[in-house]
Order: structure tokens, then sequence, then C-alpha cells
């Protein structure tokens, strides 16, 4: 395990409590929690400037630093704006990507683009929606960049984004998953980037369960949101599935570079699969192969690594390799109050 990888583990395990280490931290996360509510104060008093776009824009977001399901909600919503008869677009910063952070030019996402360039969670966006996608560092560019190519697009996604305050937004929702709101406190002694309190119109929490108290945890009356997948298709043949509960028996190895491995792992477990894991880094590049020593029947891996892996010679062959698509299981309630807002909304 390299550096990095010990100390997120490290620091990830301490956010889910109030130990030694989050107290030690605890200092520095009030000079945090300043710092990121001036910031909101400034925006929210024009002092710092957000670009509105013709079109409601819907945010995506979470305040739990780290993976909690937001692609798979915002594929989710794309779909079922679709079917209420709007046309969606998606934008996104494209994290992962070999330019994140680089030029401000947005990028238009194809169902071929290279996933370094434009990052693996907006390809899967492109393919599994099949909506415009465009990326770009400032979203409110990306945003107008979309609109021009796409002027037929009505609403607009942002997958993340949340704290990008430069991009006015007309609807927000917050995702969690079963972990909460951590230990409750911000960076760097907690997992949030805001506090939980903080306002917002939809609530959705990424768990099998949604008890009481972690309802109570993240506010609000929120929507409970699964993540369903029970077959596996082989990455260099997708027209070749079986039944995830037919590899039972067989040596396999689970592998994911996402924000929240755990998920995946357990979401095969409860398909009564047993497996060896292996927790790669989010948004994991692969270009360094980690199943080239692996003794294994069968490597299951996420949709998010599938993208890269497909681009990627020595593995977009190799026929161990089965992906595991998921889709999320939502309320349409949601998607119907989301809706009622973006119709609601004053035309720019």
């Amino acid at each position: 395990m390299s550096k990095n990888n010990s100390l997120e583990s490290t620091l990830t395990r301490a956010w889910l409590r109030r130990g030694p280490l989050a107290c030690a931290l605890w200092p520095l996360s009030l000079l945090f929690r300043a710092l990121a509510a001036l910031r909101a104060a400034l925006f929210r008093a024009g002092v710092l400037k957000s670009g509105r776009l013709p079109v409601p824009v819907v945010v995506v977001g979470n305040i739990f630093i780290g993976g909690t399901g937001k692609t798979p909600l915002t594929i989710w919503l794309a779909e079922a704006l679709r079917q209420a008869g709007m046309r969606p677009g998606v934008i996104s910063r494209g994290h992962g990507s070999a330019e994140e952070g680089g030029g401000d030019s947005p990028r238009a996402v194809t169902v071929d683009s290279d996933a370094r360039a434009v990052g693996d969670e907006p390809l899967l966006i492109a393919r599994r929606a099949r909506v415009p996608v465009f990326v770009g560092r400032k979203r409110f560019e990306a945003g107008r960049a979309l609109l021009a190519a796409h002027p037929e697009v009505d609403v607009l996604l942002t997958d993340d984004g949340l704290q990008h305050y430069a991009l006015a937004r007309d609807v927000e929702v917050i995702l969690f998953d079963g972990r909460g709101v951590g230990n409750g406190w911000l960076l760097p002694a907690g997992p949030l980037r805001e506090p939980p309190a903080r306002r917002r119109d939809f609530t959705v929490v990424n768990a099998p369960d949604v008890t009481p108290q972690l309802a109570r945890a993240v506010g609000g009356q929120p929507f409970r949101m699964q993540l369903a997948g029970d077959i596996a298709e082989r990455l260099r043949d997708p027209a070749e599935r079986v039944p995830l509960a037919s590899l039972a028996g067989r040596r396999i190895l689970a592998a994911a570079g996402i924000g929240n491995p755990g998920r995946f792992f357990a979401m095969l477990r409860n398909a009564g699969l047993t497996f060896a894991e292996l927790a790669l880094p989010d948004h994991y590049d692969f270009r360094e192969d980690p199943f080239a020593r692996v003794d294994a029947d069968v490597i299951l891996i996420t949709e998010k690594d599938a993208v890269k892996c497909g681009q990627l010679e020595n593995l977009k062959h190799d026929p161990r390799l089965w992906v595991v698509p998921v889709s999320a299981r939502i309320d349409a309630a949601l998607a119907e109050q989301i809706v009622e807002k973006c119709r609601g909304r004053s035309t720019a």
C-alpha cells in the first residue's frame, strides 16, 4: 500500500468516530468551517459572482468527502427527466482525467471518448444515460458550451459541484450513504465539506435501510436509494452476460477503484458470492495492471473501472474480467418534485 493510500485509510477510519486523531485535528476543522462559511456568504452577497444559465440547473452532490453514489443517481435522474418529457444534459468537472485542473476549455464527452481525457464518471454517464455531456473545470463555461452545441437541452444536471458556487443552481440534491455524517465534524477532523445542517432541496441516502437515527443525522426527509446489480458482463464481449449468483464456487477477485469500495463488495456478498477483495484508489487509471499476478478464475470490476480497462490493450481482452452494472432504485416522487421545481423556474 502506498503512503498516500495508508494516510487515506487512516483518516477514513478516524472520520467515523471522535477519537484521538479527530480530536487533535478539530481546531483545524473550525478554521475550515469559518473559511467555508465566509466563501458561501461572499457568493450570497454578490461579492463573488455566480453565473446563471438560461435553463434550470440541478446539482447532484455531497458534503461527505468521497464516493456516495452520485454518478448512478445522476444517470437515474437523467433517465427520469427524459421520461417526464424534458431534454437533460450533464456537466462535470471530469475528475480523474489527465486534464483536470488544466485548461479552462470545456470538452464534449462521447461514448467513444478517451477516459483519460474526459474522466471515468462523465464517460460512464455518456454511455449509460445517452445524453449530451460536457466537462470543464469551470462548470458555467461547460454548461454554456453544452447549450451552444445542443440547444434542445432544457435542463442541466451537474454531477458533483455542490460547493462550486460560481454556477447558480435551481435545485440541490445532497446524497449520503450508510456512513451518514461520520463523526459530524468538518475537514480535516471529519469527513464533511460543509455542516450537516446545510440547506438543500432534497436529501437522498444510498443505503439498504434508512433508520430513524440515520435520517436524523443527515437531516430533512430523505429519499432512500439502493444500487442493484444482479448480472455480470464479460468486459471483452458485453453481450455475454450471466447472473452474478451463477459465479458462486469459482475463484473470484472483486476489485473497485471507487470512493467507497466496501459498498461494491457488500453488494457482491449479498448476491451470495465469496471472493478476495482489492480496494484500489478512487479514479485508479490502470496503467499499472493490478491483475497481472492475480490467480483467479473471475475478476469482478465496477462500470466506472471498466470504462478505463476497456480502453487498455493489456486489459480489454483479459477473459477473467467481468463488469457488474448497477442501477439506482429511488422513489419516483423525487424526480416528479424536481421536475416541478424546474418547470416552476422563471426564465433567466
